[in-house]
């Protein structure tokens, strides 16, 4: 999927929703713990009430991993799950790698290739060659941590460059935007770094940039949208835990379903506000 067919699936959902699937096996309702693949069978029915609402889901990888090839399992049938109901939807491995060489290039076919992602979320402190091998793939992304929403982000990400007078965040995107394209690379900022988006949008003004920290860790979405959106709206908005864990009764798909409804008609509004869809 490149950049226009996101736009266009973005536009025919009237939504730039993206549900992240962090789900931690202590959470899921207890009823679903007897099942055989009880996060796999939490996924999917949080998929099919939520598909109608969004263009993407982003598994946080370290929720599987913790849990071995069990996990390993429960991450494969999911995705293997989207695949072959919403071949359509765009899938993000929320995995952060950040290696080099031959390690880089088996992490990318390990998201790509066996598993079955369209985008993978790369750390780029060890510089260009911890990216390239992620966009090497056709219709492929490399989603690159440019400013976090955690409050340890600061320890770094705000240090300022003597020579180029760039703070790290603003040097990683001046210098990663050439090393792919808008059409296989993004961009992870904070939703409640909103006050810098701006000038993260005058560094990449073509690139999609995906925003977690939505719902529970309290981002606006106006003001995101405010400051983030383009002529080809150029937003992910990713929400987790408000969507996925808003309830854990047997009714917790209809739950989240509901919610996940509600973001996307404010998402709708905002399209619709910037002239990206009509009315």
């Amino acid at each position: 999927m490149n950049a226009k067919e996101l736009f266009e699936k973005i536009q025919e959902k009237r939504s730039f929703l993206c549900v992240g699937l962090d789900s931690e096996f202590a959470k899921i309702p207890e009823f679903l713990k007897r099942e055989q693949h009880p996060v796999f069978e939490f996924n999917k029915r949080i998929i099919d009430a939520t598909a109608p609402y969004t263009v993407a889901y982003k598994p946080n990888i370290a929720f599987y991993e913790a849990f071995g090839v069990a996990g390993w399992v429960n991450l494969r049938l999911t995705v293997d799950y989207l695949n072959e109901h919403y071949p359509d939807m765009f899938l993000i491995a929320d995995a952060k790698r950040g290696d080099i060489g031959n390690t880089s290039r088996m992490y990318a076919k390990a998201f790509f290739d066996t598993i079955g992602f369209d985008a993978v979320t790369v750390a780029p402190y060890m510089g260009e060659d911890s990216v390239k091998p992620f966009i090497g793939y056709k219709d492929k992304w490399a989603i690159i941590l440019a400013l976090t929403s955690n409050t340890g982000a600061i320890n770094f990400q705000y240090t300022e460059d003597k020579f180029s007078g760039l703070m790290l965040f603003e040097k990683i995107i001046a210098q990663s935007k050439n090393w792919g394209t808008s059409d296989n690379t993004m961009y992870v900022v904070g939703a409640n770094r909103v006050e810098m988006l701006t000038e993260v949008r005058k560094l990449v003004p073509d690139h999609f940039l995906l925003i977690p920290g939505v719902g529970a860790q309290g981002g606006n979405l106006s003001e995101i949208a405010q400051a983030g959106l383009n002529s080809q709206c150029g937003l992910l908005v990713n929400a987790s835990r408000s969507i996925i864990f808003a309830d854990n009764t047997e009714e917790f798909a209809t739950i989240a379903a509901q919610k996940a409804a509600e973001v996307q008609q404010e998402m709708a509004y905002l399209l619709i506000e910037k002239g990206l869809i009509q009315p």
